[in-house]
């Protein structure tokens, strides 16, 4: 970790504006304060996560899902393989994506959602009498 970020993580000021819980940015914001800057991802189990914001691992477990479905951040299996040599699933590996294309893929949502209600709207007006 550089001397930059030794007491602090950065948080865009934009978060606040993308329509997440208090629970998801308090998940989020944790996954930041521990990711790795260079590869800007960290292997925490969630029940590491519950121990830090206060929250059960099914309350951690829906936060990062929902994170994951808004693109906050990407979610990958890991295994590893025990000293008897057996397999066995390890932590999630989570990488934070850029806050831009957040940003971008927040709007694209909105402007769906927009789009429907025009479509739905311009059809209820056409089958009125």
């Amino acid at each position: 970790m550089s001397k930059t970020y030794k007491n602090y993580f950065p948080l865009q000021n934009v978060i606040f504006f993308l329509n997440l819980s208090p629970g998801e940015i308090a998940v989020y914001s944790y996954l930041l304060y521990c990711e790795d800057r260079k590869t800007y991802q960290y292997y925490p189990s969630y029940k590491t996560i519950g121990r830090a914001v206060g929250m059960s691992i099914n309350t951690v477990q829906k936060y990062i899902a929902a994170l994951g479905e808004k693109g906050f951040i990407s979610i990958e299996p890991t295994s590893v393989i025990t000293k008897s040599g057996q397999k066995r699933n390890g932590s999630y590996r989570y990488t934070i994506r850029p806050i831009q294309e957040v940003v971008e893929s927040y709007h694209q949502r909105q402007l769906r959602k927009l789009e429907i209600k025009a479509a739905r709207s311009r059809f209820t007006a056409e089958a009125a009498p």
